[in-house]
């Protein structure tokens, strides 16, 4: 077995949701947004709307990730050659990455020695210097971790990460942090805690060391969302004595808190009047005295606001703006009135939309003039204010990147590759392309979702053959489901880089009536709008007034996209309508394939039994049951017909593969019979892939093993090659082909891992000794570019034979859908 590293491999494109909590996301001063998508931690770049990196690490779902420094400290961090990043999981466990802004190239730097016991919350941070910064975590256990971190001034040096104090704050969970400077005394912090309770409790502390509790403040009359200081900073070169400490509650009410140095300790008398009550508690802190007084009340959002942020300093300037946002599907920013000085919501964004159930964070970018939400679909919605003058804002939907926010289960390539479609436990088949543009690298963006259930879905094919654009999906219900393209969609598809004619040319496409389709009131079957039907909505409800107030689906209106959907439109305007329900197994669907010449589809479903371990055969355009093949006694976990159809191969639960021989009748009928069935591994075995170039195929299997297997003359199975043992269970292996004539190809095999690896293998076959194979490790995909969690499928894009380029996509427990080119 040699290593043979001659093959190249390059990063296309990476599409995944973000995580559903508070505190996940972070602008950092590097212009890059980091965000937790299951445990990965993936970065992407908002100028090109392109995830850019996943890191792997973390063995638990990450919760909160924080720049170091984040757009609140960019005006201090112009020219920095590294930048660097903190991520928190469900464990506790905290680990701090580096990125070398030359190179473009991340490494793990470390795990902080000191884990939470229980999840982090919150993690937030003040930088004292280019390189010095003191920060503090939260956990779900009520402690507060508060660290001192030193970055190195040489590439030499490294980074340095003490614990300066452990406050055990509450007995419930904190879910927000904020660090600030006292003013005019430097060295003194301040930081603020929000929790359950209602109360901000306010902690101050030396830049060496102990914290201790100061004062709390009341106003709140539900949990504590959010917290964020501003920075002393203004506009005059007098330094200032006051800094302003903004506050977000479930109770939908936003606060903002000045917090004044109003003398010397001692110096300073307080007398107790009512108006005493109003101006709030006062501590010291170092040889200083603090007032905390409600400055004002926000009122405007209609349900919990989840975060505010005041908005990054502008050439050592701190504005006076704060950005909110809201489960009321809202964002506002807040300023204060030139006159009155009265504050008010100046902008409102995200009140037109429909997109599920509101937003659990919004950030602002480093200059400013862009804002960020993440919402509970686990998509990203950026505005960019486009407008030039400073009077007037003008606030524009710009491209995000978007995914699955749950483990993408299936996917699958269109007849000719100009698209890929993949499945969810998120409830949703997306489409992903890349489009047509000017620059050289071609930017992938989500184009359609076809399908959008209420049931995970586990498995896909694509139907093969002429004609329009059709998939089968298979979910954790007993139908399958038959989807075909909508007008709206084949007419988008020319607008991306595979566009033109593709698979499906424009003269035929004429036949196709349906614009589009309706999600339904359950979110089951989805119903086709036709091109000539009345363009007024129908009447819904039988015209009932009183029906209205629920939350109602919106009507679809789909239209021809000529650039990349926003998050609203693929949500409900480039859903497929459902041709037909295939009825007939006992249990949820599992596997899904169709065969090369577009004319069956193969299904199977979970089993405890032989009877429910049955495979079925459907007719494509009937859509008629015309086989029922029995053989293993578990789930069928895998099915592939060979290339040219004759065969049907079955991988299952119960350790064996079957090989089942298709034939046509004459008259149309499909007879099919079993020719082998052999116990291949010891435990389950998971993927099956046949060789394009003839009958052989793999398999792969818990046991962490890749077997090939060949199909003799006399019709008997026999083994040519086991892989040697991998790293972990083998989940996906799938076969192309590099050379027909050397009958030479190549593996890629996706391990629970989620690391991949590339094998060669070349298969010979003589009189005396049968068929024999050779094979070479070709490629180790290094762990930055592989999943973090089990690979789930693979898949090779279709292509003529004998290319050098290849390309591999991949989906995986790790919400993340990838593509992968390969130079041969």
């Amino acid at each position: 077995m040699s290593e043979n590293t001659e093959v190249e491999a390059k990063r296309v494109f990476i599409g995944a949701g973000c995580n559903r909590v508070v505190n996940n996301v972070s602008w950092g001063a590097s212009g890059l947004v980091s965000f937790g998508a299951q445990n990965a931690v993936a970065i992407f770049c908002p100028k090109t709307a392109q995830i850019l990196t996943t890191l792997p690490g973390h063995k638990a779902s990450v919760n909160c990730t924080h720049w170091l420094p984040s757009s609140k400290f960019a005006f201090k961090a112009k020219h920095l050659d590294r930048h660097y990043l903190l991520s928190g999981d469900t464990d506790g466990v905290i680990i701090l990455w580096e990125l070398s802004t030359n190179s473009n190239n991340w490494r793990r730097v470390l795990q902080l020695p000191r884990s939470h016991k229980k999840g982090v919350t919150c993690i937030t941070a003040f930088m004292c210097s280019e390189t010095d910064a003191m920060f503090a975590s939260g956990s779900s256990d009520g402690v507060v971790n508060v660290w001192d971190v030193s970055f190195p001034s040489q590439p030499s040096e490294e980074c340095k990460v003490s614990c300066l104090d452990s406050i055990s704050a509450d007995s419930k969970a904190i879910v927000t942090l904020s660090l600030a400077e006292l003013p005019q005394n430097p060295g003194r912090f301040t930081l603020a805690m929000g929790g359950l309770d209602n109360k901000i409790k306010l902690y101050c502390g030396e830049r060496t060391g102990k914290f201790t509790s100061v004062c709390e403040l009341k106003g709140h009359t539900d949990w504590i969302r959010s917290l964020d200081f501003s920075l002393p900073l203004h506009s005059t070169d007098e330094p200032t004595n006051s800094i302003m400490l903004v506050s977000s509650s479930q109770d939908k009410v936003i606060r903002i808190w000045k917090l004044v140095l109003v003398g010397d300790v001692g110096s300073w008398q307080r007398e107790i009047t009512l108006a005493s009550y109003i101006e709030g508690p006062v501590f010291d802190s170092g040889r200083f005295t603090y007032q905390v007084s409600v400055e004002s009340v926000l009122i405007g959002h209609e349900d919990w606001v989840y975060s505010v942020e005041w908005q990054p300093p502008v050439d050592h300037h701190q504005p006076l703006s704060i950005l909110s946002a809201s489960m009321d599907k809202t964002m506002m920013i807040w300023r204060p009135e030139k006159k009155t000085g009265v504050w008010v919501n100046v902008v409102c964004v995200g009140e037109l939309s429909h997109c599920a159930l509101g937003f659990y964070g919004g950030h602002w970018s480093p200059d400013g003039v862009s804002i960020l939400a993440h919402g509970y679909g686990g998509s990203f919605h950026l505005w960019r204010n486009v407008s030039s003058s400073k009077e007037f804002e003008n606030w524009q939907m710009q491209k995000v990147p978007s995914g699955h926010f749950a483990a993408v289960a299936d996917i699958t390539w269109a007849r000719t590759g100009e698209y890929l479609l993949s499945v969810s436990q998120d409830q949703t088949t997306r489409v992903f392309s890349s489009w047509k543009s000017d620059e050289e690298n071609e930017h992938w963006h989500e184009l359609a979702r076809p399908q959008v259930h209420g049931h995970d879905i586990n498995c896909v094919a694509m139907v093969q053959g002429k004609g329009n654009h059709r998939f089968v999906s298979g979910a954790e219900e007993k139908v399958v489901r038959v989807f075909e393209a909508p007008l709206s969609f084949l007419k988008t598809l020319n607008h991306t880089c595979a566009g033109g004619e593709g698979s499906f040319p424009e003269d035929l496409q004429a036949d196709v009536q349906v614009l589009g389709a309706n999600m339904s009131a359950l979110g089951l079957s989805q119903k086709p709008i036709y091109l000539h039907s009345s363009s007024e909505p129908l009447e819904r409800n039988g015209g009932g007034e009183g029906l209205e107030t629920f939350e109602t689906v919106p009507e679809a209106a789909p239209v021809e996209l000529k650039e990349p959907p926003i998050e609203d439109q693929l949500a409900f305007h480039t859903l497929w309508p459902e041709s037909h329900k295939l009825y007939g197994h006992g249990n949820e669907l599992f596997s899904l394939c169709c065969d090369h010449n577009g004319s069956l589809v193969a299904s199977s479903c979970k089993a405890q039994s032989a009877a429910m371990a049955e495979i079925w055969l459907w007719e494509v355009g009937t859509w008629k049951a015309v086989g029922r093949l029995q053989s293993h006694s578990l789930t069928v976990t895998h099915l592939e017909f060979s290339y040219d159809d004759t065969l049907l191969l079955s991988v299952s639960r119960d350790r064996h593969f079957s090989v089942f021989s298709i034939q046509r009748t004459d008259d149309g009928d499909v007879s099919h019979k079993l020719m082998a069935k052999v116990e291949a591994h010891k435990r389950i075995i998971w993927a099956c892939s046949w060789n394009p170039y003839g009958h052989q195929f793999a398999t792969s299997s818990r046991d962490k093993t890749v077997k090939i297997w060949s199909i003799e003359k006399d019709a008997h199975v026999k083994q040519v090659l086991a892989l040697p043992q991998f790293g972990s269970s083998v989940t996906a292996v799938a076969w192309t082909g590099l050379d027909q004539k050397e009958k030479s190809g190549c593996i890629a095999v996706g391990m629970e891992s989620g690391l991949i690896e590339l094998w060669n293998i070349k298969i010979k076959e003589t009189e005396e000794e049968g068929t024999t194979a050779t094979a070479a490790l070709a490629l180790r995909l290094e762990p930055f570019m592989c999943h973090v969690s089990a690979v789930n499928r693979l898949a090779w894009r279709p292509t003529e034979s004998n290319q050098s380029l290849l390309r591999l996509t991949s989906c995986g427990d790790d919400n993340c859908v990838r593509v992968f080119d390969f130079k041969f």
